[in-house]
């Protein structure tokens, strides 16, 4: 009786691992066999995207070629059911039952398998409950504080709103965006170019949460007289990857698709105020060791896109008050634009992730405001919220109107532009970053010289060759102390020249510096000059 009783048991289990599907991503080994080729890009980008890479000379590479279809439909022979590909990480997402994990692991393109959630959500259609976030307030509004602190409004009305800039926003979804009114231009006047939810695998992406309305409000919303967005006339690809019910490694795939289909689609700016640290699963959890820059799959990921010449705008994490504290991945990447939160007083708040990284790099990199920003929430009404997520999209907007402004520039220019306009750009701090950017700050980068500094002058600017000429006034054959920084603040070389007419304007040569912002001081006597050079 025992033994039948075990039978049974071990029959109940058979079934119940036989029923269970999970998510699982499939490395390949290689793309052989694939039938694209980088000579034509246009299989596989838009012309769009092909045109921000020519303009920022860069390489179409195997990375950015897709999957091998036939690796895919091997896959799927084993009965696994497959969905989105990945030309950066080369696989295919999964779902199927573990008893098929054999089969699929035998297949000889197949690298590896990895584990990445539990059941299945992707046939579409399913909806998810609310999830409650920390920081929500219900203040009085203060759009026109937070577009002043970064200097938008003196953007906007040096008419840079975000005309011909797209924008893809990565987030939990976005209720309300599709039927209220501070959003309806977006609509009449088509700029929503692109939708998908990578969570249930459908185009709908106005349901589920409210977390990305209230971010994409910073950016986009617009209501005459009573709310203005940060780039209220860019273009706008709105994507779901965030799953509001559960904590996995899934949704760093899901950013990771998402950043490819951004890429493909030309996207130019990417705002994503998502983190990621820990799991429901604690096997997945990354450890602040982890916060080097180079080992969360979703930083990692954030590098792949910066490589192709998108800008990447995320919040810095909302870790400052708990136990862990550092920012959260993909802020800890090399070149995103990491955005912590500061109160109307410009002082850190408390929620705000701090840094350093794992190795020692300064975190966030800018702050803007995060404590009381004024939102749109899902009714339509104006409200506000409080957190690194909406501080985010106010730097995406800045971001947005620079690249307007300046669109030869590359997206390592407009970084170097952001963070050398910021308050705090050479005295830079693991809570504020390089402090609070601004339009401003940019515009009066581009000129020759401080205002304040006639005395001397320096063109061009930027540079385009290999230096640029300093011309002082009044040559008296005294001694020039010249001194290089970087734009993180570092000095990197100094030197004296005895300026006379016989050497006045004198000739600078960084043709050995790579591009980039730099911070070159003059010092003659008790006079004392600062130019903000860009080398492209």
């Amino acid at each position: 009786m025992r033994g039948k009783v075990v039978f049974i048991g071990l029959l109940m289990m058979s079934g119940m691992v036989e029923a269970q599907v999970n998510r699982y991503f499939i490395y390949f080994k290689d793309k052989t066999g694939t039938p694209f080729t980088i000579s034509q890009p246009a299989q596989f980008l838009s012309a769009k995207s092909i045109a921000r890479r020519q303009k920022q000379n860069i390489v179409i590479t195997e990375e950015d070629l897709p999957v091998n279809p036939a690796y895919v439909a091997d896959v799927k022979a084993t009965g696994a059911k497959t969905f989105f590909t990945s030309r950066w990480w080369n696989g295919v997402l999964v779902e199927t039952s573990p008893i098929t994990l054999p089969s699929i692991t035998a297949l000889p393109f197949v690298k590896e398998v990895i584990f990445v959630a539990p059941g299945n959500k992707l046939q579409g259609g399913r909806k998810s409950k609310y999830k409650a976030r920390k920081y929500d307030t219900a203040e009085d509004p203060v759009n026109q504080f937070q577009l002043t602190q970064l200097g938008l409004d003196q953007m906007h009305m040096d008419g840079y709103r975000g005309e011909g800039i797209s924008i893809a926003i990565f987030d939990s979804g976005f209720q309300g965006v599709n039927v209220t009114a501070p959003f309806a231009a977006l609509f009449t006047e088509k700029r929503i170019k692109q939708t998908y939810n990578f969570v249930l695998n459908t185009n709908s992406v106005y349901e589920l949460d409210d977390h990305g309305t209230e971010v994409m409000s910073v950016m986009a919303a617009f209501s005459n007289g009573s709310y203005t967005g940060g780039a209220h006339k860019a273009d706008y690809f709105l994507y779901l990857t965030e799953d509001v019910t559960s904590e996995y490694r899934i949704e760093e795939f899901n950013w990771a698709f998402a950043a490819e289909r951004a890429d493909s689609a030309g996207v130019d700016v990417i705002n994503s105020s998502l983190g990621y640290n820990t799991f429901d699963d604690a096997s997945m959890d990354y450890q602040p060791a982890d916060l080097d820059g180079n080992t969360a799959l979703i930083t990692r990921t954030a590098r792949k896109a910066m490589a192709r010449g998108m800008i990447v705008v995320c919040s810095a994490g909302n870790e400052g008050s708990s136990s862990w504290k550092f920012v959260t991945p993909p802020a800890d990447a090399v070149g995103i634009l990491a955005v912590g939160s500061v109160t109307m007083s410009g002082v850190p708040s408390s929620f705000s992730s701090i840094g350093p990284t794992a190795d020692n790099r300064w975190k966030p990199d800018v702050v803007a405001l995060g404590s009381g920003t004024s939102v749109v929430k899902a009714s339509g009404a104006i409200g506000t919220a409080s957190g690194t997520s909406v501080a985010s999209p106010l730097v995406a907007s800045l971001t947005a109107g620079v690249w307007q402004a300046y669109p030869t520039l590359t997206a390592t220019e407009v970084y170097d532009l952001i963070i050398g306009s910021a308050s705090r750009a050479l005295t830079p701090t693991n809570s504020l970053g390089y402090g609070i950017p601004h339009y401003e700050s940019v515009i009066s980068s581009q000129k020759s010289v401080d205002p304040d500094a006639a005395w001397i002058s320096v063109f061009p600017n930027p540079v385009v060759n290999t230096g640029f000429n300093a011309t002082l006034k009044e040559p008296k054959g005294a001694s020039l102390l010249i001194t290089i920084y970087d734009v993180r603040g570092s000095r990197m070389v100094e030197w004296t020249e005895v300026i006379s007419e016989q050497n006045n304007p004198l000739m600078v040569d960084v043709s050995t510096y790579p591009p980039g912002l730099y911070l070159v001081q003059f010092r003659q006597g008790n006079a004392t000059a600062h130019v903000r050079i860009l080398r492209r």
